[in-house]
């Protein structure tokens, strides 16, 4: 019996590893105006990526978020389901125009958001960061996924 509730132990060790686990993370930055907003973001792009997204995150870093990439554009419907931190939600054009932003959405909400128009990627950073920053639809987000990043 002991062993069967240290392999138990174990394995649910390595679960709570990997949901855990850094993904890559690339520079990214948001113009707005004359701003120029640096961040630097982790890569959700494949759909376990995608679907663990920030859940169980008890803070993220104000110039910190995640780029969830879908590889093509399509519809895109995010929720906070054991997200712990409330967030923004840039959605992204294939040319890295942003055309929708859900501000401070509500941590642990299974309501679903999205724009109504099919998008590249979405970017969440930290609930109020957008207001904060004067990031507004129309901004460009600057990453090598947009085809509009440098060097």
């Amino acid at each position: 019996m002991m062993r069967f509730i240290l392999s138990f132990v174990f394995v649910a060790a390595l679960f709570v590893q990997a949901a855990f686990a850094q993904l890559e993370t690339s520079p990214l930055s948001v113009q707005s105006g004359e701003e120029t907003h640096a961040f630097t973001v982790e890569l959700a792009v494949t759909p376990e990526e995608i679907q663990q997204g920030l859940m169980f995150r008890e803070e993220l870093a104000p110039e910190a978020g995640m780029l969830f990439d879908f590889g093509v554009t399509r519809q895109a419907s995010m929720w906070m389901k054991n997200t712990l931190i409330s967030l923004d939600m840039l959605f992204i054009l294939e040319d890295g125009r942003v055309i929708a932003i859900a501000r401070n959405t509500q941590p642990g909400s299974l309501r679903s958001v999205g724009p109504g128009v099919p998008v590249r990627a979405v970017l969440e950073i930290p609930g109020g960061r957008a207001k904060e920053l004067g990031i507004e639809p129309g901004d460009t987000v600057v990453h090598p996924i947009f085809g509009n990043a440098g060097g």
